[in-house]
């Protein structure tokens, strides 16, 4: 007898799973988002954003035209500087800098080589536009790099110095090494970022969309009556859309971010799929909140934004934990993307196991555990 309503109970499951999947691909707007989503999306923000200084614009205000400022000028050179050329003073300087045609300007003085030869500190200026933080910090960390080395060299040669002298005293050298992206391809990082965040998205926003959607059209009522219980009503809209984005997940994997950005899967394939798969289960549940408190579509993508920000900002993926105060280190715990970003990376870049991830595992399923069943609490509430 248990048998036969254990079987009877996992039969409507499935039959509600199915009708969920026939309801989805009949509604070609949203799938037309869920393809552009994992696709064209996740391929733009890998090949459009970077976090390295390549190429900034820089041009120059020489008012000493010596063979030391034409030294210093040439080493603004690429892959990290573009060298626009020169201009006449500093009210043109502001005027380009204002109007973001350029994203520097270097302005050395009079009597450049001479203060140099005669062995006076000379100040060379750098203007930059922050207006673009991370650009203008890497710029202005770029130049001071190469006026430092630039100064070095000229300090050796006035000390009569060869090159085989210098390479005889004691130096301290700074040397680093970097793990898991050696050459620091931003591609890698900002494509599985951008997967993880279009995870998160749909996976609260396909759950509520399917409960939304029998709102809309008047069926709800029509399920809350039927014999199925609340759980046989939500499970199967969590399932399908589970299914759908692990399927979507798949396509970006394999045909846009290995074979695109040719990124080195150092992981298991098969555990990370399932990760995924919990973290769906465990954003769903927020999903399923935001259904019974939505009467349309259009309800639900605004409470899905207003929701979204405070899991992307307690996440990690922008500001690292450790520049966090300690109160938003505790609130951290309750964003379910923080221990996804923290697996997601472990797998596929560092090749880390269960044994490594099993305390962000468990975290993760505390969390899927208590937003899913308030959801069914909700929906019980709503309509019980």
């Amino acid at each position: 007898m248990n048998s036969s309503r254990f079987l009877l109970w996992w039969d409507r499951v499935i039959a509600m799973t199915v009708k969920e999947l026939k309801q989805l691909f009949r509604d070609p707007v949203l799938l037309a988002i869920i393809v552009y989503f994992f696709t064209a999306d996740v391929y733009m923000a890998g090949n459009g954003i970077k976090l390295n200084l390549h190429s900034a614009s820089v041009m120059v205000i020489d008012h000493d035209h010596s063979a030391a400022s034409r030294e210093l000028i040439y080493r603004f050179r690429p892959p990290y500087f573009d060298l626009k050329g020169e201009i006449s003073g500093k009210k043109e300087a502001e005027n380009l800098l204002n109007k973001g045609q350029i994203l520097a300007v270097l302005d050395i003085p009079e009597h450049f080589q001479r203060d140099l030869l005669r062995g006076k500190q000379v100040a060379v200026q750098l203007q930059v536009d922050t207006s673009n933080t991370v650009l203008g910090t890497l710029a202005t960390s770029y130049a001071t790099e190469i006026t430092a080395g630039f100064g070095q060299d000229l300090a050796m040669q006035q000390l009569g110095l060869s090159a085989g002298q210098v390479d005889s005293l004691p130096v301290i050298e700074d040397r680093h090494r970097v793990l898991y992206n050696p050459n620091q391809i931003d591609s890698w990082f900002m494509s599985i970022s951008e997967l993880l965040t279009v995870i998160t998205i749909l996976s609260m926003m396909l759950p509520a969309a399917a409960a939304v959607r029998e709102k809309e059209r008047g069926t709800i009522e029509q399920l809350a009556v039927s014999p199925l219980t609340p759980l046989q009503i939500l499970l199967p809209k969590v399932i399908a859309m589970s299914l759908v984005i692990l399927l979507g997940t798949a396509v970006c994997l394999f045909l846009i971010i290995i074979p695109v950005f040719h990124l080195p899967v150092k992981g298991s394939i098969g555990l990370f799929f399932a990760v995924t798969a919990l973290y769906v289960f465990a954003t769903s549940g927020i999903g399923l909140f935001i259904a019974t408190v939505s009467r349309s579509l259009g309800q639900v993508s605004m409470l899905v934004i207003l929701l979204l920000m405070p899991i992307l900002l307690l996440s990690g993926a922008w500001t690292p934990p450790e520049a966090m105060p300690q109160g938003l280190r505790w609130a951290m715990a309750i964003s379910p993307l923080y221990y996804f970003i923290e697996m997601g990376y472990d797998i596929l870049l560092k090749g880390a196991g269960i044994a490594v991830l099993k305390d962000s595992l468990l975290g993760l399923t505390l969390l899927g555990l208590v937003f899913f069943s308030f959801g069914v609490w909700r929906f019980r509430r709503q309509f019980g």
